[in-house]
């Protein structure tokens, strides 16, 4: 009966418009009800304590360090280095774009924030090049949900904080599945743009190409600093925000000096709106993650799942489906604190690492992020490019294909994911 309760409350509010932050709150609430000990005092508690957790210190840290990103340059020379590499060649700023946007997810781990420079910057270009504009859209928004599996990512941290699950080794076995999405993204983009009339940009010389690495060798510096002193165990994930932070504020005020201090104030409280959004959001997901645990729903929601948890690959592909079709009426973030506990012991249960778990729902989570009606990714770029979401569903499809190819293979190959975190052990 809970499972009903709660299930039917979530939709019914999300049906409604309701904000999925408030949807939550009352879905732990009609919980309390449905168990007959409601307690206001108790909604209170569990969402100051849904905010006051240690690892969620790095979410504002690195939504900061994007706003710097952005507005110092960063951003920029890491495109204008990407195009003196490889812009000259057939469909190059289609690499362009998928590199930017794998180097950009280094900084600050967020879709939304990455997309929206790579798209920014390159979609005009791609449009004075005669690139196809719905395509180029689509081949933006997929590279865009690289961000969430490449460190720092904060879909993996609030991930780990809402699943008990180690942050740092979500960060190191996020790693190649990250690189094999892009590789992914290169193949069927060089399968695409063979036929493409377009023109190219002219090849830069040797030290054209040096100035240009030269010129963002500072931007490249960060992602380096952060996977090595995570490795090193010279800072833990939270600690790592901090240092990305700082050093994206010294870089942008002192070496490119793109940003003002009086322009400080104006990204502190950009940063800190949409800090406030995500920590809303966590603080009242811990209400029904309560209420969840109270009620014992993983318990009912193995008894359904019961015959696969002997089949662990039948039982992943089965949540990846579950995951993928939730992704059609959920954003990441919510999905992750609504489904994150229920699963988590069902995995465990089964014999699958969570590590691998965490990876594997952040790579089906961020599919939601590209297609409708979600789409939240795809929506950044449709107002960028100025097109509409059925041209850029259109543009996306192959790319949205290819990725989720990817996510299956890694349910038949798991050992792409957890070999790799041997290295962090």
């Amino acid at each position: 009966m809970s499972i009903v309760v709660f299930l039917t409350t979530l939709i019914v509010l999300m049906v409604m418009g309701m904000p999925i932050a408030f949807a939550l709150m009352l879905t732990g609430v009609a919980l309390m009800y449905q168990l007959n000990f409601f307690d206001a005092q108790l909604v209170a508690q569990n969402m100051v304590a849904g905010a006051d957790i240690y690892p969620l210190m790095a979410v504002p840290c690195f939504i900061l360090a994007g706003e710097l990103m952005n507005a110092g340059g960063i951003s920029r020379r890491i495109i204008n280095l990407a195009v003196a590499m490889v812009g000259h060649i057939k469909g190059g700023l289609g690499y362009v774009a998928i590199a930017a946007t794998l180097l950009l997810g280094c900084f600050s781990g967020s879709a939304l924030a990455d997309t929206a420079a790579v798209a920014t910057l390159l979609i005009p270009m791609m449009r004075n090049h005669g690139y196809p504009v719905a395509r180029s859209a689509g081949l933006i928004a997929a590279g865009g949900v690289i961000a969430p599996i490449v460190p720092p990512s904060m879909p993996f941290i609030i991930f780990g904080v809402t699943t008990n699950t180690s942050v740092s080794a979500l960060f190191v076995a996020g790693i190649v599945p990250a690189l094999l999405r892009a590789l992914g993204l290169v193949i069927v983009w060089a399968m695409l743009s063979r036929n493409m009339d377009v023109k190219l940009s002219p090849k830069r010389s040797w030290p054209e190409r040096a100035r240009a690495l030269t010129d963002a060798l500072w931007a490249l510096v960060l992602p380096v600093i952060i996977v090595g002193g995570l490795r090193g165990g010279v800072f833990t994930p939270t600690e790592a925000a901090a240092v990305a932070a700082v050093y994206a504020l010294c870089v942008s005020l002192f070496v490119y000096r793109e940003v003002k201090v009086s322009q400080l104030t104006a990204l502190v409280v950009n940063a800190g709106r949409t800090t406030s959004t995500v920590m809303f959001l966590c603080a009242a997901a811990f209400v029904s993650s309560y209420m969840v645990t109270l009620a014992d729903l993983p318990a009912q929601v193995t008894e359904f799942l019961g015959p696969m948890i002997q089949h662990p690959r039948l039982l992943m592909a089965a949540i990846m489906l579950l995951l993928l079709a939730i992704g059609n009426v959920m954003d990441l973030t919510p999905t992750i604190l609504v489904m994150g506990p229920v699963l988590m012991p069902i995995v465990v249960m089964a014999g699958i690492d969570p590590t691998y778990f965490g990876v594997m729902f952040i790579l089906v989570g961020t599919l939601g992020l590209i297609h409708p009606p979600v789409c939240t990714v795809l929506n950044v770029v449709c107002g960028v490019a100025k097109i509409s979401l059925e041209s850029a569903t259109r543009g996306v499809w192959p790319f949205l294909l290819a990725e989720a190819i990817l996510v299956f293979l890694f349910v038949e190959f798991p050992g792409f994911i957890t070999v790799p975190m041997t290295w962090f052990h």
